[in-house]
């Protein structure tokens, strides 16, 4: 695998493949050292023109427990203020030697613009309303981890599907592994051609509850709609918003699912998010572990285990009564004459 720009680019068995790895990944996140040195010497550039704390930090945090060399692209200080084209950017910071480039935009397509510009691995992190790969990635993790499998769950994504990436890529990972999948929204937040997809439209969010092994609530994404889309916050929440009314509604064993950053009161009522069937922070979690692992599948040998990666370094002895040992090598990175 050279880059991740699609859920379409990818078949189930690839899906699960990363799923699998993830699980891997999981685990080395429980060690007192989080961290292998799987991707040592390679560098992963972070060029984000859009704000994000969660899956810049993820990213970020996956790189680093991976060993990997990390660059953090800051767009609102860089030479784009000058005029400077996202082409000539994009292949100043390739240039420089680095090994992958995770790339949010605003513009849908502009991951994939960028493979044509440069040998090095790209991962889209969310381009426009376009795809948000390694987010539906995380959800199928989380959705995995607490029941089994996403084989004949039913699964409901309720919102501004009309704005949304994220609803675009787990719509696609969701149904690739045998979910049934249905949209509830207002018709002013309901993509064209809605009707080719391979998903049930619902209106009203009342009629689905009681049935759901997961309910997924998106983000109001105002900065991208016309405001003649939404009356109000109010009336959103009245109609789709899942308030404790609701909640009641849902299973014992129902997932309460929301990538975030989740507007309290809107999409979901403050008392609901912190439901224990609400596993918004596993999603978080979930992330650094499978954003580990679509990085070590694009850059690391091939098949992870504490052999092929590694393990985290041991302390070195800093005890200077401590003699040498004339059988260690010298460390190749001491500078002749430095203090000790």
């Amino acid at each position: 695998m050279k880059h991740l720009l699609d859920i379409d680019d990818l078949d189930a068995d690839a899906l699960l493949d990363l799923l699998d790895l993830a699980e891997d990944f999981a685990e080395v996140q429980k060690r007192d050292v989080p961290k292998v040195p799987a991707l040592r010497g390679r560098t992963v550039v972070l060029a984000f023109f859009e704000e994000s704390t969660r899956t810049r930090t993820s990213f970020d945090l996956a790189a680093r427990r991976l060993s990997a060399d990390v660059v953090n692209f800051a767009a609102a200080s860089s030479s784009l203020k000058k005029g400077e084209s996202l082409r000539d950017t994009i292949e100043t910071i390739a240039a420089m030697g680095i090994d992958a480039v995770v790339v949010r935009h605003a513009s849908s397509g502009a991951p994939l613009q960028i493979t044509g510009w440069t040998d090095v691995s790209v991962v889209n992190a969310g381009d426009g309303w376009h795809q948000h790969p390694t987010q539906a990635l995380l959800d199928c993790f989380t959705i995995r981890r607490h029941l089994g499998s996403l084989e004949g769950k039913r699964i409901a994504i309720c919102g501004d599907i009309k704005h949304s990436r994220v609803a675009r890529s787990n719509i696609a990972a969701f149904t690739k592994l045998g979910a049934e999948v249905t949209v509830v929204a207002p018709g002013t937040l309901l993509p064209p051609g809605i009707e080719n997809w391979p998903v049930r439209v619902e209106r009203r969010l009342d009629r689905v509850l009681a049935d759901l092994d997961v309910a997924y609530f998106l983000r109001i994404q105002h900065e991208r709609m016309n405001p003649a889309l939404l009356p109000s916050d109010r009336e959103f929440r009245l109609l789709y918003g899942l308030t404790v009314e609701r909640a009641a509604q849902l299973s014992g064993r129902a997932l309460i699912m929301h990538p975030g950053p989740m507007n309290r009161g809107v999409e979901v009522d403050a008392e609901v998010a912190d439901d224990p069937r609400a596993v918004i922070l596993d999603q978080v979690t979930n992330g650094v572990a499978v954003r580990m692992a679509v990085l070590f599948r694009l850059l690391g040998p091939g098949r992870f285990d504490d052999e092929s990666a590694g393990s985290p370094d041991p302390p070195r002895r800093t005890d200077p009564s401590t003699p040498p040992d004339p059988t260690t090598p010298a460390d190749p990175t001491t500078r002749v004459g430095a203090p000790a």
